[in-house]
């Protein structure tokens, strides 16, 4: 065993192996491959920030903003983007808007009862959990007609205390006393 030791000092230098093997073909390949691989990481990164910001940005010049923040930066530009990103998918956002359409035109739709804020349909007179009047009736065409109305809108038949004169009729009276 010792034989062999002394032999090894004996050719020279113990690390010849390696550096002939970093002087070698197949070392500059694998450093070729390694820059090759980095490339490709390089650009699929760029790739990713700009499909994902397609799908989050809707302004042109943020995207080309975030695919040249990953093309120069690479890894580290792609990280950048995706902590500033939105957090949602535009898809999402105009889902979302859309939903929230819905939901404000079905609570524009639905009414309650102003006594016990129980849900009422348009056409109910009285609140069917405590049975107060919700509205009136037309005594021309039975249609119903809330409190605060001085004409039925369906027939035009006069329902409370109507108008001293409306602007048309004080216009009428004004050029007629003017003659």
């Amino acid at each position: 065993m010792f034989e062999w030791m002394l032999l090894g000092l004996q050719e020279g230098n113990p690390f010849d192996a390696f550096s002939d093997f970093f002087s070698s073909g197949t070392w500059r390949l694998i450093v070729l491959m390694g820059w090759f691989l980095l490339g490709i990481i390089w650009l699929a990164c760029a790739f990713w920030v700009f499909k994902d910001a397609r799908r989050r940005i809707e302004d042109r010049i943020l995207i080309v903003v975030a695919v040249l923040t990953g093309l120069v930066f690479g890894p580290l530009g792609a990280l950048i983007y995706a902590i500033v990103r939105p957090p949602e998918y535009l898809s999402d956002v105009r889902e979302r808007d859309l939903e929230m359409e819905v939901m404000e035109r079905r609570l524009g739709e639905m009414q309650v009862c102003p006594y016990c804020h129980a849900d009422v349909k348009d056409d109910y007179l009285v609140c069917p959990s405590c049975t107060a009047r919700i509205r009136g009736v037309c005594r021309t065409c039975r249609r119903p007609v809330e409190p605060g109305w001085r004409v039925c809108p369906y027939c035009e038949t006069q329902i409370g205390p109507g108008p001293e004169k409306t602007y048309t009729q004080q216009q009428t009276q004004a050029t007629q006393a003017s003659r």
